[in-house]
């Protein structure tokens, strides 16, 4: 009988990171309400999703609410709260995710040549810096940083 190798099995492990909860919304005329998130969220547990991706915490007080909420009621997954690079974003999602067992925060900056002239009219470094800047503060949150 063949042996696995514990570093091979971790290393090969597919981890799923739903964001149905976020990207649902997306959709023109599509809106979910705190309960109908908490709903699918205990579904994704269910089926043990590793990672929910629960909201956008910034965007809305009922956002808000939904990743507070399904990070004390939800069990097993890690609750996850997007941010974009802005402190007041991470604020708002450490807040919300500072009672959760399993907490994340996935934070994104655009990198395009597109957003780093027109949006941002920043350089490329002044843009790693503002993401390293953005890890470190959402660190003092969680231990889970992405």
């Amino acid at each position: 009988m063949a042996q696995t190798d514990p570093q091979n099995s971790e290393r090969d492990r597919v981890i799923v990171f739903d964001t149905t909860l976020r990207d649902a919304e997306q959709t023109p005329g599509a809106s979910l309400t705190v309960r109908d998130k908490l709903e699918i969220a205990h579904q994704l547990a269910r089926l043990q999703v590793d990672v929910i991706e629960a909201g956008f915490p910034i965007s809305s007080n009922e956002d808000f609410e939904a990743v507070r909420r399904i990070g004390l009621e939800v069990n097993g997954p890690t609750i996850c709260g997007l941010t974009r690079v802005l402190l007041k974003d991470i604020d708002r999602a450490g807040e919300a995710l500072k009672d959760a067992a399993n907490a994340r925060i996935h934070t994104f900056v655009g990198t395009s040549e597109s957003h780093l002239q027109g949006q941002m009219r920043k350089s490329r470094k002044e843009v790693l810096d503002m993401a390293a800047t953005a890890v470190a503060h959402a660190k003092g949150f969680v231990d889970d940083v992405e």
